[in-house]
């Protein structure tokens, strides 16, 4: 299975890459939204999709809006933010089409069990 990381921060995306990939997935990197845009032009569809709520240029929001407008719909996205959001942000969230969220800091556990959550299985 395929992932795409997409955060600003070189330790968040080190992180999801080790933890992903000890699940099994193909882990790609992108440091912004467009970036990430242009890994999925490339790479085609992921099965994951972990994507900061805030990164430059384009806010995770946005860039989800624009993954799901491209009919993306069986791809997995997940929002990583910084603080529990409130009903508003959750709600803007799911109806762009995040099908759910992750507070950092989180364990290997909280990730497995937000993969079962959005209906990945992987193998450790």
């Amino acid at each position: 299975m395929k992932a795409l990381v997409v955060d600003s921060s070189n330790t968040m995306r080190s992180v999801l890459h080790r933890i992903l990939s000890m699940r099994g997935f193909e882990v790609t990197e992108a440091d912004n939204c467009r970036q990430a845009m242009d890994v999925l032009r490339v790479m085609g569809p992921a099965d994951l999709v972990l994507v900061d709520w805030i990164v430059h240029e384009i806010d995770g929001l946005e860039f989800v809006t624009r993954l799901r407008h491209e009919s993306v719909e069986y791809t997995r996205v997940v929002m990583l933010a910084t603080a529990e959001p409130g009903t508003r942000e959750l709600h803007g969230a799911l109806m762009a089409g995040a099908d759910g969220y992750l507070v950092k800091p989180f364990t290997g556990l909280q990730i497995d069990a937000k993969l079962a959550q959005v209906g990945l299985t992987w193998r450790l």
